[in-house]
């Protein structure tokens, strides 16, 4: 609690100094940017990626059928196109504080702020990628433009190659010490630079192997950026500074208080009690609550509620899980991401020993990070179904156990639509208004109210991102 407070502290001394500078400087040009303190510029940007990465989850989730809607035919359940203006305003707002914070290290010859700024950039811009593909980039932060207009989605993928490498140059720079990366501003790695690095490598792999479906996929790639990206979950980017919680525990506060929110799908319910693979994953405790009845129930994507909402007889995010406690770590981009990567991409190659040997290891990193106790995980991972032998090694078991393994992560959509939803049981949602499974998210009236003649014409939701033929 002293380090929430702490923190708190800094981001009220960073509003008054810019309300301040603004009120005082009454002969200066209105339009000229305020400049609050690089560190506290650090603190800001560093906590709102990773509170973008669930936003973005909070979205998704429901399209990967981790979570359900609590009413009838809900929008995100049934594919109707939502109006996600809040979650691009996020993303934008931090994108223009984290350019500030890249030109701010410019002038200041601060290398590793401005390293740190430009891989930022790339987490947050590939998640505007993922969901929307074309976007406004390369003339979006200057001022120059009220109607900036809107790089290809190509193009923003490559961007975010090139600032994950620019990035990683820059914040191997030497310079004086007093401009060296806070420890204290820096929410996600305090500070230590090598780590950084590794997370820009972690995120090369993760947007590389995401071209699995297009001529543009190379194995040999991918495994270079995992050889420089995490060793152990220790390496994992995460906070877990919060203005006053972990916002997943948010939502189950939200629902112990009848303001129904964060309910389990029947989906993620079924794969993890072993309804539908046949086996019970020892992790389930670690992530919903019990019914009344002393099990785990979910609820049908577009279906309705069991019972009133009010009585336990659904699971929910669990107001103690290992993601949704009030401290749980926020998590990013992780190292059993990283090995379903590897196994991902040495099966495509056809080195089955190297797969299968990351597919377990990504299991069993993910189980003993959240706890689960080794004769548990141990009995899970020697099951004839787990372990079925590096010749029986398949894509589908491969993404069923990163499915598992990076819950409420919203890569896991990016893998859907690669895997073209082929998950064992997984089905359209009730009341569907579409025939087919969603692949993008429509553009937001934030935008399309300001910015109409450079938002790109989306003809319906089940549109395929170009990644995604």
């Amino acid at each position: 609690m002293k380090i929430i407070i702490k923190y708190i502290f800094i981001f009220l001394a960073i509003g008054i100094f810019a309300s301040c500078k603004k009120y005082l400087d009454v002969n200066k040009n209105p339009n000229e940017a305020t400049k609050p303190p690089i560190n506290g510029l650090l603190i800001r940007t560093t906590q709102n990626t990773a509170l973008n990465v669930f936003r973005v989850s909070n979205i998704t989730s429901y399209y990967v059928q981790y979570l359900a809607n609590v009413s009838l035919a809900g929008a995100t359940d049934t594919y109707e196109p939502i109006d996600a203006s809040g979650t691009w305003t996020s993303l934008y707002d931090n994108m223009t504080d984290i350019y500030d914070l890249q030109k701010f290290g410019e002038e200041r010859g601060a290398f590793q702020y401005q390293g740190v700024a430009k891989i930022m950039m790339a987490m947050n811009l590939q998640l505007v990628h993922n969901l929307w593909g074309a976007a406004p980039y390369s003339d979006a932060f200057t001022g120059e433009s009220l109607t900036p207009k809107y790089d290809d989605a190509q193009t923003i993928f490559q961007t975010c190659l090139t600032l994950l490498d620019d990035g990683i140059v820059l914040i191997q720079k030497s310079g004086p010490s007093e401009n060296d990366l806070s420890k204290d501003g820096d929410l996600i790695h305090h500070g230590v630079v090598a780590a950084w690095v590794k997370t820009a490598h972690a995120l090369k792999a993760r947007l590389l192997n995401q071209l699995s479906k297009t001529a543009q996929y190379n194995t040999g790639n991918i495994f270079t950026e995992l050889a420089a990206a995490y060793t152990s979950t220790a390496d994992d980017a995460f906070i877990t500074t919060f203005d006053v919680r972990n916002p997943w525990n948010q939502e189950a506060v939200d629902n112990a208080a009848l303001n129904l929110d964060g309910w389990l799908s029947k989906n993620y319910v079924d794969a993890m009690t072993g309804a539908t693979y046949g086996i019970p994953d020892p992790r389930l405790p670690f992530t919903a609550s019990l019914t009344k009845f002393g099990d785990y129930r979910g609820t049908r994507n577009g279906g309705d509620r069991v019972g009133s909402g009010t009585k336990k007889e659904e699971s929910y995010v669990d107001l103690n899980g290992y993601y949704s406690s009030t401290s749980s770590p926020l998590y990013i981009i992780t190292y059993e991401e990283m090995k379903f990567i590897e196994a991902e991409a040495a099966f495509r190659s056809n080195d089955l020993a190297r797969a299968y040997a990351a597919y377990l290891e990504g299991i069993k990193a993910n189980m003993n990070k959240i706890g689960v106790a080794a004769a548990a995980r141990d009995g899970y991972v020697n099951d004839p179904s787990v372990s079925v032998g590096e010749a029986s090694l398949t894509l589908g078991l491969i993404f069923k156990e990163k499915y598992k393994a990076l819950f409420l992560m919203p890569v896991t959509w990016d893998d859907a639509r690669r895997f073209d939803y082929a998950y064992q049981g997984f089905q359209l949602p009730l009341n569907v208004v579409t025939n087919t499974f969603i692949r993008r998210l429509v553009y937001p009236t934030v935008e399309t109210g300001r910015n109409s003649a450079n938002v790109p014409a989306v003809s319906d939701v089940t549109q395929r991102l170009w990644w995604d033929q």
